[in-house]
């Protein structure tokens, strides 16, 4: 009877000879949460909930570590062949007649061509894990930009809702001129008038707000329904914006140019690794024959000392690569994908520089146009409002010069409203440009 008990150890003799499995092993989880500013506490809690819930980013997320599976899948042996034949006509030797055997085959690659494979499967998961990190980025500022404009709307309500006290407090003294004779109705009419034009832009904005608060939640993976809270008065940080400095931050930051870096290292491995189709690959073979004992009353004489000895044998094979054109084929495919991905860091490069100078131009420009706003029509359009409110209620100027400037003083605070969210927006690029949060200035504390 053919010793089945004798396989375990077979198998485990086989094995135990064989190369260990390559050393790539995946990287660790995600790192830690991505920098950004947010100065309120709104903006941080919905960027919070928009990185872990997001489903955009929770599909990455498994791709990601489907990538990582890869690891594991490519760096394994090929599953080893178990063979048990049973001999029909039995062979006849010395020792005895050979009635059936077992055989383990075990399939090897070309040395190191595992460990080339888990490399490629590596960088490739890397790549993967940067592209999650940029699309993490992009939710953020989309977050960010959305965030801003609600704040803009929100700062516009506050000063409509002045401009009604104001044009309030006009009406009132129009009319007490008009009960003294001093004034006309027509006075009162065109105040009455622009209180109704203050309601219906106060309908517009807040349409517009309740259109922004949907999309944000949108963004946040939360119901559409759920309220926004005003955003309070919103100054911009002060921040660095050395030019050679938020450059060097991109190239070492920004996840598309270190995902591209990553997949060019996975092209370099691959290329090596289709070289290797021109080596052979081998096989080893370990086989137990079953030998069936000689019958004393068959044979003449004493029986041989070694009757009825199973045998072992010990054979290695080696492939014949043969079909090269095949092979140069799979080389010139990977050396393309190669130069393909030095294509796609200089074009990662490019728009990195791109988005870094667009937003550079951005905050300067409104920077410029905050300093003037600040230092020269604010406290201008406040003077001439003084004035010309000095002048109404002792008779000097009408109802429309009252009106001209109330208009263009608050015209110039909705103004300076606009280029603070504009400016706050322009930082959200110049941060998703750079792949990280905008600088402070020397010295700041984070």
């Amino acid at each position: 009877m053919f010793p089945f008990r004798s396989l375990s150890a077979l198998a485990a003799a086989v094995l135990a000879a064989l190369p260990a499995a390559g050393g790539v092993q995946p990287g660790s989880g995600p790192e830690a949460s991505p920098a950004y500013y947010a100065g309120e506490p709104e903006l941080r809690s919905c960027v919070d909930s928009a990185i872990e819930r997001h489903p955009a980013l929770l599909a990455s997320r498994a791709n990601y570590q489907a990538a990582r599976q890869r690891i594991p899948q490519v760096t394994a042996l090929p599953d080893p062949t178990l063979n048990v034949s049973q001999a029909l006509r039995s062979v006849e030797t010395r020792v005895g007649s050979q009635t059936g055997g077992i055989t383990v085959t075990q399939s090897l690659p070309w040395f190191g061509a595992r460990d080339l494979r888990g490399r490629v499967a590596l960088s490739e998961a890397d790549a993967q894990f940067l592209r999650l990190q940029a699309e993490e980025r992009e939710i953020i500022a989309r977050v960010k930009r959305t965030f801003y404009d609600i704040a803009y709307l929100d700062a516009a309500l506050r000063l409509l809702e002045e401009e009604r006290s104001l044009l309030g407090h006009y009406e009132t003294l129009a009319r007490a001129r008009y009960a003294t004779g001093q004034g006309l109705q027509q006075a009162v009419i065109r105040l009455q008038a622009e209180l109704t034009r203050i309601s219906d832009r106060e309908r517009q904005l807040v349409r517009q707000r309740r259109t922004l608060a949907v999309n944000l939640n949108t963004l946040c993976a939360r119901s559409p329904e759920t309220a926004v809270p005003q955003v309070p008065a919103i100054e911009p940080p002060a921040v660095s914006l050395d030019r050679a400095h938020l450059l060097d931050l991109g190239e070492r930051h920004r996840q598309e140019l270190r995902a591209a870096t990553a997949l060019i290292e996975a092209s370099e491995n691959a290329v090596e690794l289709a070289g290797m189709n021109f080596r052979p690959r081998f096989t080893a073979s370990l086989a137990l024959m079953n030998v069936a004992g000689r019958d004393p009353g068959d044979v003449l004489g004493p029986l041989p000392p070694d009757n009825g000895k199973n045998s072992l044998n010990v054979s290695v094979g080696v492939s014949l690569p043969v079909w090269k054109k095949s092979y140069r084929a799979g080389v010139e495919e990977a050396g393309h994908r190669l130069t393909a991905n030095r294509r796609r860091l200089e074009e990662a490069q490019d728009a990195m520089e791109n988005a870094v100078e667009l937003a550079l131009i951005r905050v300067e420009t409104i920077e410029e146009q905050l300093a003037l706003l600040e230092t020269v029509l604010i406290p201008q359009s406040e003077e001439t409002l003084r004035a010309t409110e000095t002048a109404y209620e002792t008779g000097q100027v009408g109802v429309l010069d009252l009106l001209d400037g109330e208009r263009v003083q608050l015209d110039v605070l909705r103004m300076r409203a606009r280029y603070v969210s504009d400016l706050l927006i322009a930082l959200a690029d110049l941060e998703r440009g750079i792949g990280t949060r905008v600088p402070l200035p020397a010295g700041r504390a984070s």
